[in-house]
């Protein structure tokens, strides 16, 4: 059991958070601050968003910054949630036409004091934000709504371009990683959504270093695309603080490589595997990726 970080993961974090100094990252990071909107590039301390922000991609966080659940690998404040904002669609719509943004992920802390689980508001986003920004794909990184049908069916109904929920981890950690959640009830959300949606892609995160042997982690893989999800990004578990899950283990950069190499071959259509890989990284390029395989492939 280890916090230390490796020196090579260091310099590699290093590297990336060299991109911040762009004029890209200052004009994001004002318009965000200006709109008072909260995005999980910041919240998290993501040494990608430089990178990101160049590309014309961002995370927006909806719903406020309070979860209702206690995840032991998140950093997100727990307690009871303010009311839903009504003017933020709007506000993120005008944000990412300011921003001249092309890919938004937008993600949200779980809303189980919501009796849609803040479906709706996810839906009013996407389609406000397509309204005023012609082009733009929305990629909804959702909570699992507590495995409601409905929820799931009003979020595809706005049309985004990737249904995106995270697994997070393998079944036999949830116990002590996903307080609340419930792996099944993950699977069957995946799942369900390519069945009412087939022409919308599916998505998932996993993170790594938690204690999962490589044969779990494998058959998590297994798992995902057996339920139809066609996307993945896999990245190391960094610990917010010592009263959160610790990690267990840093996977050195050539076991993402393999891993990706696996995922393929049991049917993904596009992986984003690395140490700094997180689930909204480079999602414009994997849904690009994605569609040239179903166009061509």
């Amino acid at each position: 059991m280890t916090n230390q970080i490796p020196d090579w993961l260091k310099k590699l974090v290093a590297a990336s958070k060299a991109s911040l100094h762009n004029g890209s990252t200052a004009c994001v990071d004002k318009t965000l601050e200006e709109g008072k909107l909260n995005t999980v590039c910041h919240s998290a301390r993501c040494p990608n968003r430089g990178e990101c922000f160049s590309k014309g991609e961002t995370t927006i966080m909806i719903l406020g910054d309070i979860c209702t659940r206690g995840c032991k690998f998140c950093a997100v404040n727990k307690a009871k949630p303010g009311p839903v904002d009504l003017e933020e669609p709007a506000k993120i719509a005008q944000a990412v036409k300011q921003m001249n943004i092309k890919y938004v992920v937008l993600t949200s802390p779980t809303r189980d004091d919501l009796p849609d689980g803040g479906a709706a508001h996810f839906a009013q986003v996407i389609t406000k934000i397509k309204e005023l920004n012609y082009g733009v794909k929305v990629e909804p990184l959702i909570p699992d709504f507590q495995g409601r049908a409905d929820s799931l069916k009003t979020v595809l109904a706005a049309k985004p371009s990737v249904l995106a929920h995270n697994i997070e981890t393998v079944p036999d950690l949830y116990s002590r990683v996903r307080i609340g959640a419930d792996y099944g009830r993950s699977l069957a959300l995946i799942k369900k959504s390519k069945e009412l949606a087939p022409d919308i892609f599916t998505k998932s995160g996993i993170m790594l270093g938690l204690g999962e042997t490589d044969a779990q982690l494998k058959q998590t893989m297994k798992d995902l695309a057996a339920h139809g999800c066609d996307l993945l990004t896999l990245g190391q578990y960094l610990a917010p603080s010592n009263a959160h899950n610790l990690v267990k283990r840093y996977p050195l950069p050539q076991e993402y490589k393999e891993w990706e190499a696996y995922g393929l071959s049991i049917g993904f259509k596009a992986i984003a595997a690395g140490p700094l890989v997180r689930s909204s990284y480079k999602a414009g390029e994997l849904y690009s990726k994605a569609i040239g395989l179903s166009c061509c492939g």
